[in-house]
């Protein structure tokens, strides 16, 4: 069965120390459960924004879904929060890690690994809420799942090399993104895939102003998203694709977070 592994150092910065301030709130683990985890009926989606549900599952599908993997292929979920990409990357055969800088959302992913469930409140009018329970995905092979906590800043120097490594919703969170991505280039194999998923919301608190990817002028010019990944990638990383993908996050039942992120494909050279 899967196996949670010590936590790794983190590096001592007021970035980092905001983030952990954040995702360990159980009231965040909720959102998160329901994010990863709910259903049509349980999420209850505004007219018309019903695409926006699933989107752990849309990031694995409709990037490395499209991929053969080798077999006995390595995946790493870089960010993995609560875990549903790094059981869908499972699910395409992969043995799969999920690294999270929460201790609490860890202890969840790894008590689904294990049990294959995890109860918690969703809530839904102020202090109201409503018992719910997030389930392992339907046909997994849960034993191929292991879940750790780690920095993503700061990622112990034993993981070895990966065929996919997959970051969703991160690189506006991190104190340095850049820093990050390079590490990614000892951390995917070569030929191997390189999957980035981010609505780019930038801010201070997380991320130093110098240090953000996009959405500022460097030398009068605007810096886009695309290019300032792509900045940072090449020539390592061939890029294949890069499309939007819709999420929609539940804060209670009658208020919701819309956000168009934007997932990029990366081929290790």
């Amino acid at each position: 069965m899967p196996r949670s592994r010590p936590t790794s150092p983190d590096t001592s910065n007021a970035a980092t120390a905001a983030a952990r301030e954040t995702y360990e709130s159980l009231s965040f683990l909720s959102q998160y459960l329901l994010f990863h985890y709910g259903t049509r009926a349980e999420i209850a989606p505004p007219k018309g924004l019903g695409h926006g549900l699933d989107y752990m599952v849309r990031v694995v599908t409709e990037t490395v879904g499209r991929e053969r993997l080798p077999k006995g292929a390595r995946a790493l979920d870089v960010g993995c929060a609560v875990g549903r990409a790094t059981f869908e990357l499972a699910r395409l055969g992969a043995d799969a890690t999920g690294i999270d800088l929460s201790r609490t959302f860890i202890r969840a992913a790894d008590t689904i690994a294990r049990r294959g469930r995890v109860a918690y409140n969703a809530v839904e009018d102020g202090e109201v809420t409503t018992p719910r329970i997030a389930k392992a995905p339907a046909g997994v092979d849960r034993s191929k799942v292991s879940f750790e906590a780690g920095n993503a800043m700061d990622l112990r120097a034993d993981l070895g090399t990966f065929d996919v490594v997959i970051c969703a919703n991160l690189l506006d969170r991190l104190p340095d993104p850049a820093k990050f991505l390079r590490r990614t280039k000892q951390l995917v194999k070569p030929g191997g895939l390189l999957v980035l998923s981010s609505p780019h919301s930038w801010l201070a608190r997380y991320t130093p102003r110098a240090k953000w990817l996009s959405g500022k002028k460097v030398a009068g010019k605007v810096v886009r998203v695309y290019d300032g990944q792509r900045r940072v990638l090449e020539p390592e990383f061939r890029p294949l694709r890069h499309f939007d993908i819709e999420f929609l996050l539940r804060d209670h039942a009658r208020h919701f977070q819309w956000g168009v992120a934007l997932a990029s494909v990366w081929r290790r050279r």
